[in-house]
């Protein structure tokens, strides 16, 4: 098997270099490859290989990113520039758009049958650019793309293992719609083993869509969320890792393009395989204060879905 991390030399790509490394399975046969056009990456992967684990890493730099790419099985998508104080996701979207046309058009060459997690912001919106990317040279299999927001559970987690005292193993809490303030839908009134006021309620959930602004504004200019966006990454790369060796029936939540019950793209629960999604779940059933979210949810992330359709549709005529 075979990983490839874009944009390795950035903070994101570096702490997921390292989680990786230390947290994957044994694997003889496993390679981890980080590629970034700053020759930095060079340095990263020196120093990687001075910690000791089962995992060799290997670094490439340049303008050809094919040696990075060639036969890989899970690409981590993690290059771009990220927010600064005041920046939304959107404001992201003229250079790093570009970036991710660039790198798809990379992988299709030289790995078109990989399962491929963007990272890179804003995800309501790159990932549809990826898609029309890959489906212009006729290679789109939506069950392997993947908009990563694993971040936005392990947030609204630990909110609720804060507020109300619970334990890590005993709190999973369902987030659904997409990856922006305006978009992101926890779903508290699922978790079976707390309960919450009304004002509780609202309160977490106004805290974990604004959650990534809280660590910008707090970095003070220095970057976005990297250490934590690097754990939820790793954690469904891991996932990703497991589903190619064979575990079946992986329940995992990403930005995809599942049923289509509510939007093109939509962040919702399914099951992974060898070959990626392998089975749509249900969001289940909501509150009437999610209801309500999830209607505006809906207009906003057609918007960002739309946006992302005619950059393509202009970059292609």
């Amino acid at each position: 098997m075979k990983i490839c991390i874009l944009g390795a030399a950035g903070n994101i790509g570096q702490a997921l270099a390292l989680l990786l490394k230390l947290n994957i399975p044994k694997d003889k046969d496993l390679e981890l490859c980080l590629y970034d056009i700053k020759t930095s990456v060079l340095g990263i992967t020196l120093e990687l290989n001075h910690i000791p684990s089962n995992i060799k890493v290997i670094g490439f730099t340049g303008t050809n990113v094919a040696p990075a790419l060639k036969n890989s099985d899970i690409i981590i998508i993690a290059a771009g520039i990220p927010r600064k104080p005041g920046m939304e996701r959107a404001d992201l979207f003229n250079v790093n758009a570009k970036i991710i046309l660039n790198l798809i058009e990379q992988i299709i060459v030289n790995s078109p049958n990989a399962l491929i997690g963007i990272i890179t912001n804003p995800v309501n919106t790159t990932v549809v650019i990826a898609s029309e990317m890959l489906k212009q040279y006729g290679c789109y299999d939506k069950n392997k793309l993947f908009g990563i927001t694993t971040l936005d559970i392990i947030r609204a987690n630990q909110l609720v293992i804060d507020i109300k005292g619970k334990k890590i193993n005993d709190t999973n809490v369902p987030v659904v719609g997409g990856h922006s303030d305006k978009t992101i839908l926890p779903l508290l009134s699922q978790l079976k083993n707390v309960i919450f006021t009304d004002q509780e309620i609202i309160e977490i959930t106004r805290r974990i869509q604004n959650a990534g602004s809280e660590v910008v504004k707090a970095k003070d200019g220095n970057g976005s969320a990297s250490l934590s966006m690097a754990y939820a990454a790793t954690r469904f790369c891991l996932s990703l890792i497991k589903a190619i060796q064979g575990k079946n029936n992986i329940l995992e939540y990403a930005y995809i393009e599942g049923d289509g019950k509510y939007t093109r793209f939509f962040s919702q629960p399914f099951l992974l395989g060898k070959s990626g999604v392998i089975q749509y779940k249900e969001i289940g059933i909501l509150s009437n204060f999610e209801q309500k979210i999830l209607d505006n949810i809906i207009n906003h992330l057609n918007k960002d879905i739309l946006y992302g359709e005619l950059f393509a549709k202009k970059y292609f005529s």
